[in-house]
Parts: C-alpha cells; structure tokens; sequence
C-alpha cells in the first residue's frame, strides 16, 4: 500500500467526526436573496477576488464574501457559478450552521432554458443520492439576485449549493484524497460498477480516472474519498449529461457521436457481477427516480416527460438484461 494511502488512513482514525450539517439535511426549497455587485463581479471572469454581499435566508441576515469559481462554464456561460465565504463563527444556530465556504451553482444565462437546465442538473444529483450514500448533497434555492452595481436591479432564479466535499467524506468516514492517479485496485468496486452504470443512464461523457490537465490531483469531475478499506469514486458537475441537454453540450469529438443525448458505456472493465449488482440496483429504484422528476419545480409536464422518456429508454432496453450487461461488456475500457 503506498505511504499517502496509510497517511490518510490514519489520519481518517485520528479525525473527530464533523457535525451534523442542517443545510443538507432538508430537501425542502430554501427561500434566499443575494445582494451585492454582481456585475462587477461577474466582470472579471480571470480574477479570484472576493467582494462583500448580502445573503438572506430565512430571516437571517449573513455578511459573506462571493467570488467566481468553475472552469468551463466561465468559457460558456454569462451567469457564472459561485462560491460563498461565511464567517463559521456567525452562523451557528442558522440553516448555514456549521458551513465555510460553498459553491452556488447557477442558471448558465438569466433564460428561462437554463433555468429548467439547472434544475435538470440538480435532479441528476438527487437521481445519484437514491443510490448511494457516496454522493453529493445539494440544496435547491428560489434566489433573488440584488445587483448593487446596477442600481439595484433584481434577478428571480432557482440556484443550488453543493455540499462541501469535507462534509462529504465524513459522512463517509473518510477523507477527501489528493491523489495525483489512481489504480483501479484501489477504487471500491461495488460503487465504481455504480458509477459506470449510472453515468450511463444520465447520459454522462465528461468525467474520467485521469487528472485533468493542469490539476495536481486526480480526477476529472469526481472527488475520490479514502475509507479505512478503500477509495470510492464520487462524480459531480451533470450540465453536460444528456439528461440535461443543455445547448452548449458536445459529445467528445473521437466518440463520433451527434449528440450528448446518445449514450455510450464509458465504465472500465471489472468483473460481470458488481456490473450486474448495480445495473439491477438503479432498475430497483426507477419508481423512485420517476417520483423524483415529477416533483420538481420549474419543469412543465411535457418537460418532465421529455426526462421520463430519457430515463425510460434505459430502462426499457434494461429489460433485456444480458443484452444490454454484453453491451456494456463489449464497450468497456480495459
């Protein structure tokens, strides 16, 4: 076993368990406005510099710092995603208790599209948390943003927070690892095999093993998490699934695939039974998942039957097992 990986091991032993973190303990829409300079802010695309705002939540007043963060959508998008700086010593015994910094997702543009866009987004990670513990929590907001660099101009969007990957991987009883690469030894499989077959039924092509060029640690959209037994593989960033569809999202061109609505097995290779185990899994919870999308907010009913039909072509050609298990068999990655 490598030295880093006893490291963190022992460190994992040595750590108090974090608190509880109300935030994401309520699937309930939290009610919020953001006051500050946004245009300002949403100007310097290349800075990292923190401004002050406003936050407002359920009667509670919280001086934050705001700055930009993301990578790709900063390229795309002209509302750009966010990450909120609390004073941990101000938020004890509010919905923020216990919370530093967290990162606000975003519509990509103030339209009505990319507004469902981010609820579809926000549905893939709910979609992930009836599956497994290992996956991101998130908090749906109905935001108003405050532009005081605008005379006040006032902007009504639904918005998400994404549970900080600390809190993650205490939840987990690990911690979040900077490993530079990761053998698939290592990974925990039961969970890998769900990742495979779940990235599949959401339509997902923008994720990996590999560490993204320029990062020191592995990998791309997903945070690996270190346990005392092994290292589970937690993915996140769904905006470019083919479950949202949202128009600024391209297949990798060496797929040669029209569109990211076509879905492609992208799972590397690993013994038929954790691949079966999971595949069976997901089909168990599609009750669930369908109860899911038809609760969410924004969405039409022909929305929400646009993503039913989605998911429903998985789970259709599911209904041949085997087939579709030598599918993924044949398309995996060795």
């Amino acid at each position: 076993m490598p030295a880093v990986r006893i490291a963190l091991i022992s460190a994992i032993l040595l750590a108090p368990p974090l608190p509880a973190a109300p935030l994401f303990e309520d699937s309930a829409v939290l009610e919020a406005a953001l006051e500050g300079p946004l245009a300002e802010l949403m100007r310097e695309t290349d800075s990292h510099e923190q401004l002050p705002f406003v936050l407002h939540a359920q009667d509670t007043e919280h001086a934050i710092k705001v700055r930009l963060r993301g990578k790709s959508r900063l390229r795309v998008c002209d509302f750009l995603p966010l990450r909120l700086n609390f004073r941990k010593s101000e938020v004890s015994g509010t919905v923020f208790a216990e919370q530093d910094k967290l990162k606000l997702v975003v519509p990509c543009h103030t339209s009505e599209r990319a507004e469902k866009n981010l609820i579809e987004e926000y549905a893939v990670y709910r979609l992930f948390n009836l599956l497994t513990p290992a996956s991101y929590r998130v908090r749906l907001l109905r935001m108003t943003f405050t532009d005081t660099a605008r005379d006040g101009e006032s902007t009504h969007l639904h918005a998400f927070l994404l549970e900080p990957e600390e809190q993650l991987a205490a939840r987990l009883d690990g911690e979040a690892s900077e490993l530079p690469e990761v053998s698939l030894s290592w990974l925990d499989a039961n969970q890998m095999a769900l990742v495979y077959v779940f990235q599949y039924l959401v339509g997902n092509l923008d994720w990996s093993l590999v560490r993204p060029q320029g990062e020191k640690a592995c990998c791309h959209n997903g945070t690996l998490v270190e346990t005392q037994t092994d290292i589970l593989y937690v993915p996140y960033d769904f905006d470019l699934t083919g479950f949202v569809d949202a128009p600024y999202a391209f297949p990798p061109p060496e797929l040669r695939l029209d569109s990211v609505t076509q879905r492609r097995y992208r799972g590397f290779c690993t013994d038929k039974e954790y691949v079966e185990q999971a595949l069976d899994q997901i089909v168990a919870r599609q009750p669930e998942m369908n109860a899911l999308i038809r609760s969410l907010p924004v969405l039409s009913d022909k929305d929400k039957e646009r993503r039913l039909t989605y998911l429903d072509q998985f789970f259709r050609s599911a209904e041949d097992r085997e087939r579709l298990l030598k599918r993924f068999e044949k398309r995996c990655i060795d």
